[in-house]
């Protein structure tokens, strides 16, 4: 992107992008592919913003999670957090057809190319779930779950607000080595997280102490692109279950007293 159609006060910045650089690709971002309004405060919208790379956060099978740093050169910016799904240089996405259910490609031609996986199916694919993952991440935005704030999406990519102290990502819940009574704070704040979730109709569908952040005490949900609608998809109440057995016997292998059946029973009628 050039900076051309992004004059300031009449002005063009007096500055290029270096090569770990780029324009900001906010300003180019459709109001579709930008998150819910209010926009957060720390937020960098500025068109004479760049984009610096700061390093990889965490390699994984189907997408690289990169810390960017949005700033107008000399201010203080925004730590951003970007995942790039791979396209057509990765063999195949590794999802579940089950999380499908209720939930179909609008393209024919496209979901034939998916399910041959040839070339343009897997860039297909990349795009699906980076779609996928950022209409989630606003949805379960919107219904006060806590998550990263979908900042927007730009092709594969989809960038988050980056959860962190400085440039150090938070620790995940499986990571803690707190036991017993001293995990009822989080145990409840996950419990919470699974209520907000059937509340908004649908389940994280892969949850897990390994996608649980904690930060300053606080949990944070992350890896979004799965979730499945509770009435739309028939197993949507069996991922709800398996949801909160995963979380509920990592509590209990702690040593935290936490019964898989009651919790399921009282989040499930939250749904309802």
């Amino acid at each position: 992107m050039t900076f051309d159609a992004f004059a300031l006060d009449g002005q063009l910045p007096d500055y290029e992008p270096d090569d770990d650089q780029r324009w900001s690709t906010w300003a180019a971002a459709t109001p579709t592919e930008r998150g819910p309004r209010p926009w957060p405060d720390w937020l960098e919208t500025s068109s004479a913003a760049l984009d610096t790379e700061l390093g990889i956060v965490k390699s994984g099978k189907e997408a690289d999670l990169f810390l960017i740093e949005r700033a107008v050169p000399g201010t203080p910016g925004s730590l951003l957090a970007a995942k790039r799904y791979r396209g057509s240089d990765h063999r195949e996405f590794h999802r579940s057809s089950a999380y499908e259910e209720g939930r179909r490609m609008r393209n024919t031609r496209d979901a034939r190319a998916v399910a041959r996986k040839s070339s343009y199916g897997r860039e297909v694919a990349a795009g699906h779930w980076a779609i996928a993952e950022f209409d989630a991440l606003c949805r379960a935005w919107n219904a006060g779950v806590p998550v990263q704030y979908p900042v927007q999406i730009s092709g594969t990519e989809v960038v988050m607000g980056f959860i962190g102290d400085g440039r150090e990502a938070a620790p995940r819940l499986a990571q803690t080595r707190l036991r017993g009574a001293d995990l009822e704070d989080l145990f409840a704040q996950v419990r919470a997280i699974l209520s907000a979730f059937a509340r908004g109709g649908f389940a994280h569908g892969d949850l897990s102490a390994y996608n649980l952040l904690v930060h300053n005490g606080r949990v944070v949900v992350i890896d979004l692109p799965q979730i499945v609608d509770l009435v739309a998809n028939p197993l949507g109440a069996d991922f709800l279950h398996r949801d909160v057995v995963n979380v509920c016997d990592w509590f209990r292998g702690r040593g935290l007293t936490a019964d898989r059946e009651e919790v399921f029973g009282a989040v499930l009628a939250e749904a309802w």
